[in-house]
């Protein structure tokens, strides 16, 4: 079974002004496949193989949080890696 589960979610902006919640390395990477609004940089691209690798249960969901929030800042749809209240 796969433990992708992120310990603490992380919150991105969606479409239109909304926010989006992602609590996997699976829903990470989908949104970085589907949803990154800028341009795929070489941090996109770590953060993306790091979901990958996370998925395929060869490195930890951690290591994919900490990759997706790089790459997240650097295009500005960072929101929080804090838990929701």
């Amino acid at each position: 079974m796969e433990n992708n589960r992120f310990e603490t979610p992380v919150t991105v902006k969606g479409a239109a002004g909304t926010t989006q919640l992602l609590r996997t390395a699976r829903e990470a990477s989908d949104y970085l496949l589907n949803n990154w609004p800028g341009k795929r940089s070489p941090k996109h691209r770590e953060a993306l193989q790091a979901c990958h690798d996370a998925l395929a249960g060869d490195k930890p969901a951690m290591i994919a949080r900490r990759a997706f929030i790089a790459a997240a800042r650097e295009v500005n749809v960072f929101v929080s890696d804090k838990a929701p209240v």
